[in-house]
């Protein structure tokens, strides 16, 4: 059918233009497609086309980009705007990879047409789904390529490159191309603001912060720090444990205006939580309203009451989430790590039949470590043999750890037997057998664990604690005497043990790996690093003062019980972050109720 004259396309592409942002659903945009085609606008009018194509690739329906994709393929000479609107709806769907296939031509009939030319947008567009699937050769090749096609200079282009090399990991590539702009916006410092955040490198984004922070108020208006910078900074504070700088980002934010926001708040929650100040994080979920409460708000603050030993709260603050809000499998793995840690075995199970997502390997493992702590080994075993995928080696570690708890040494051996198999060969499952086979005594097994340890090369992960005293963190490892006070320490150490004894300690040496003598192990338990961070803390602080230590590993009992009763002999208040969870002690007690 011969197009219709220009005037009467015009006309068509007025009347069609004013209904492009009423459509909602998929059939109403293959009757708009229809419309475009059946009056020549579909061709005649490539801006209308574009626009109509960027909404479809976009919607929600898994057949649009489908069909979006029909469209740009029908096309005999696609402009750079049809081919931009594909490959944003490709970076933003559940495939994100498949963006970069259309980039190279290769979802493009064949033979076919010739592929228009590139602009910073489809660079930009392209670079978010590098970063979505953390595709770092691919973020290099758009690099190189961004150079080429003479964009450099785009400063939101280079903010998402810089975005994109922090997101794959790569924060040395994100800190070259932030140090080679000649011109930056906020929204560059917050790109790697984050990406030093969420990496390796929660010092340096604290250090950046405080350049940006210092110098706000010389800045104009629109590039002065947001709530996108103020969340980076707290996500920095809450990695590393740091309670005195997430109070200073907390008054920076009530600087700028920004504590009102509802992402601020769930930062704020995650990161009091992290640096051991629970009653800090309740205090910011009750202040945001009711109706402003968002699923990460409860998940974070579930997680909160979690990790703090407040299984209870938890469950209960689970239960009264209202139902506009759907949890979601971050929030079923907080609440049953609550249960978990409080031993709240048929609540646990309760919350594990009633899921409303499929439950997947986390959800699985928190079961089965659920009934593991409680004993209920079978239970254990028999959950991972029901499972309907294979057990990973997280879930196998998860029964080991159970089999150390209650001297199991049948499970225990199985489980590592099952962790051989699928080519574990990390320090930690030896040295929970090694542990196993401690508690009885059975020092040939020990000996041959640790022969095995010696001839595949594992090396025992060294335990390290760190303490904030004045702003500056202090790292210590097992028998540390790098420290410039460790001759104080260790003094520190002798009085805390007369101390100690006086209230009827004795030391736990049942898992002490060697087959020495009493005196010998009492010794090698005597400087664990949570102990010499607690004495350092003790001569450091103000009496009175809380003392907070992060441990990389599981704190042993040992240091459970010495660390009681030093809040006992000194009236102190400790808190000790752990790998899994934290411990408050006070007066003689322990948040966990010696559950953990």
């Amino acid at each position: 059918m011969p197009s219709p004259p220009p005037s009467t396309a015009a006309a068509a592409a007025l009347q069609l233009e004013p209904l492009l942002p009423h459509l909602s659903t998929l059939s109403h945009y293959k009757q708009f497609h229809a419309r475009l085609h059946a009056l020549g606008t579909l061709h005649s009018y490539p801006s209308l086309r574009a626009r109509f194509l960027d909404r479809l690739a976009l919607l929600p329906h898994a057949d649009a980009l489908p069909h979006a994709l029909l469209l740009l393929r029908s096309l005999p000479s696609p402009a750079t705007n049809d081919f931009n609107a594909a490959l944003r709806g490709l970076a933003a769907s559940p495939h994100p990879a498949r963006s970069l296939l259309l980039l190279a031509g290769r979802l493009l009939p064949a033979p076919a047409p010739p592929r228009p030319r590139l602009d910073a947008l489809s660079l930009s567009f392209a670079l978010k789904a590098t970063a979505r699937c953390s595709d770092a050769f691919a973020t290099l090749q758009l690099h190189a390529t961004l150079f080429r096609l003479g964009v450099a200079a785009d400063v939101r282009l280079m903010t998402t490159l810089l975005d994109s090399y922090a997101k794959c990991g790569d924060v040395a590539s994100a800190r070259k191309v932030f140090d080679e702009m000649p011109v930056r916006d906020v929204a560059t410092w917050n790109a790697l603001l984050a990406g030093l955040a969420q990496g390796t490198e929660p010092n340096l984004a604290l250090l950046l912060f405080r350049r940006l922070a210092g110098s706000f108020r010389e800045l104009p208006p629109r590039e002065e720090p947001n709530a996108v910078t103020v969340v980076a900074a707290l996500s920095a504070c809450a990695q590393l444990g740091t309670l005195k700088d997430g109070l200073a980002v907390h008054e920076f934010a009530r600087t700028i205006g920004a504590v009102d926001n509802v992402c601020v708040g769930n930062a704020l929650i995650d990161m009091y939580s992290k640096c051991g100040s629970l009653s800090r994080a309740l205090e910011v979920f009750h202040s945001i309203k009711l109706e402003d409460r968002t699923l990460v708000s409860y998940n974070a603050t579930i997680q909160a009451l979690s990790i703090h030993g407040h299984g209870e709260d938890a469950l209960k603050l689970f239960d009264e989430m209202p139902a506009r809000i759907e949890p979601d499998e971050i929030t079923y793995l907080a609440v049953m790590g609550g249960c978990n840690h409080a031993g709240l075995v048929d609540d646990g199970r309760r919350v594990f039949d009633s899921m409303r997502v499929p439950p997947n390997m986390k959800h699985y493992g928190t079961i089965v470590d659920l009934l593991g702590r409680a004993g209920r080994l079978a239970e254990a075993y028999d959950m991972i043999m029901s499972m309907p995928f294979p057990a990973d080696i997280v879930l196998w570690q998860t029964l080991l750890g159970a089999a150390k708890m209650h001297g199991n040494v049948d499970l225990a051996e199985l489980a590592a037997t099952k962790l051989a198999d699928l080519g574990s060969n990390v320090d930690g499952d030896y040295v929970l057998l090694s542990n196993v086979y401690a508690s009885k005594s059975r020092w040939v097994d020990v000996g041959r664990v640790r022969d095995t340890m010696r001839s595949n090369d594992v090396k025992k992960v060294p335990g390290f604690s760190y303490t904030e005293i004045d702003g500056v963190m202090h790292k210590f490892i097992n028998g540390d005497k790098e420290h410039m006070r460790w001759r104080e320490i260790y003094r520190a150490l002798d009085e805390i043990g007369s101390r100690i004894c006086a209230l009827g300690y004795e030391p736990e040496t049942s898992n002490v790996l060697h087959d020495i003598g009493e005196e010998e192990k009492q010794y090698a338990l005597s400087y664990h690093s949570e102990k010499l961070a607690i004495a350092f803390g003790l001569i450091s602080t103000p009496p009175g003062e809380t003392i907070r230590v992060i441990k990389n590993l599981r704190t042993c009992g040992d240091c459970h019980v010495v660390a009681k009763l030093i809040s006992k002999a000194y009236n102190r208040v400790i808190i000790i972050r752990d790998r899994a969870r934290f411990h408050r002690f006070e007066d003689g007690h322990c948040s966990c109720r010696d559950y953990w």
